[in-house]
């Protein structure tokens, strides 16, 4: 156990003045996904309530991060099935930011006081109806879109959908749909290695194409979270630095602390099942620097699309590289790297900067300091 002391003031523990606190409130959940990252190390349902109260992480962010802006993700497992902890930590936490990252299931029986004070809520789906509920059940899909349409009157912040795109049959149709019905569309590349096909990646490439025609030609913002980010990223390369200090925008080498329900601290939440990643703990009130950084092995820096990617998951990159997992490397992060280098190149094909340029001033801000940046990696 590291000391409580050991360096709780070192200003390099969390880069930049912003740090997300993402805390897994509950490891059960009443659905099985069938590609669920916790189900790695046996992770999931392991821990099903939280050991720490409201008051213990206070004395922790007090302790390491009274300098900084905290803001909330209340995560899983399911965290709709713990929502007595999340009033607790509002009641706690009166002038901080909260963000829900659920599967929509639940949503309908969370309390009307929680959904106000939410800046976003992320609901999971994989697509369209067929896709998502092949992955998470019969009927999940209508459920969610049902419990969406009735909490929107209660929410004060924004609702995004976030897809996990592993199947090869999402369309563009499917990610159109959820555009219309949510605030924004956040895509994540399956971290699955039947997800990339040679076929599988021909056909996610079509959509990508289609998906970035459509933002381009699009009169009103279309709002496909990856696309904005690279556009932002393109046109204002500065932004790149302000949350993530230029390292990868999935942000675990800098300022996001996932908190399991045991209070100990990991980096990247689905990398909970190495011990050696533990980076912290909120009931020995300590923590480090995180151990997941960029590394002489990761081949980023020479890549066509480093300049506005910056090592697209920090978990891909050191399996691949660090740990120098072959299969891996060879059939998720390289397969899921091609993809990224060739959405970058749909984007420079409409001349993002002319196109920004041109963007009435509403647009252009969301494109700069959209505030779901904080809540999603921005990178698929």
């Amino acid at each position: 156990m590291e000391p409580s002391n050991a360096i709780g003031s070192d200003r390099t523990v969390v880069v930049g003045n912003r740090v997300e606190l993402q805390l897994l409130t509950t490891l059960k959940c009443n659905l099985r996904c069938s590609y669920c990252s916790l189900g790695v190390g046996e992770v999931l349902g392991s821990q099903r309530h939280a050991a720490y109260s409201a008051e213990q992480l206070e004395t922790f962010v007090r302790t390491h991060l009274a300098d900084k802006e905290v803001y909330i993700t209340l995560y899983g497992g399911e965290p709709t099935l713990n929502t007595k902890f999340a009033l607790d930590l509002m009641e706690r936490f009166p002038g901080h930011r909260f963000n829900l990252q659920t599967n929509g299931t639940l949503l309908h029986r969370v309390p009307e006081k929680v959904l106000r004070r939410l800046s976003n809520i992320m609901v999971s789906v994989d697509g369209g109806e067929d896709v998502t509920d092949g992955f998470r059940g019969k009927g999940v899909y209508r459920k969610v879109l049902e419990n969406v349409a009735a909490i929107r009157p209660k929410v004060f912040g924004t609702l995004t959908a976030r897809v996990t795109w592993w199947s090869a049959e999402t369309t563009l149709a499917d990610l159109d749909s959820l555009a219309r019905i949510f605030d924004y569309v956040y895509f994540q590349f399956a971290q699955d290695a039947a997800a990339y096909s040679a076929e599988s990646l021909r056909r996610k490439k079509l959509v990508l194409a289609e998906l970035v025609d459509r933002f381009f030609a699009s009169d009103a913002l279309y709002p496909i979270v990856p696309i904005m980010g690279i556009v932002r990223n393109k046109v204002l390369p500065s932004r790149i630095n302000e949350l993530s200090a230029g390292l990868t925008q999935c942000r675990v080498s800098t300022n996001l602390l996932n908190v399991m329900p045991d209070g100990k601290i990991y980096p990247c939440p689905d990398m909970l099942y190495v011990p050696e990643l533990q980076q912290g703990d909120v009931i020995a009130n300590w923590v480090k620097k995180s151990p997941l950084q960029p590394h002489d092995a990761m081949p980023c820096k020479g890549c066509e699309a480093y300049h506005f990617c910056r090592g697209n998951c920090m978990k891909n990159l050191h399996l691949a590289y660090v740990m120098n997992d072959g299969k891996w490397r060879s059939q998720v992060t390289e397969p899921t790297c091609d993809l990224i280098r060739f959405l970058g190149e749909q984007v420079d094909r409409h001349d993002p900067r002319r196109w920004f340029a041109e963007r009435p001033l509403p647009d252009r801000r969301k494109i700069a300091d959209a505030e779901v940046y904080e809540f999603c990696e921005v990178m698929p």
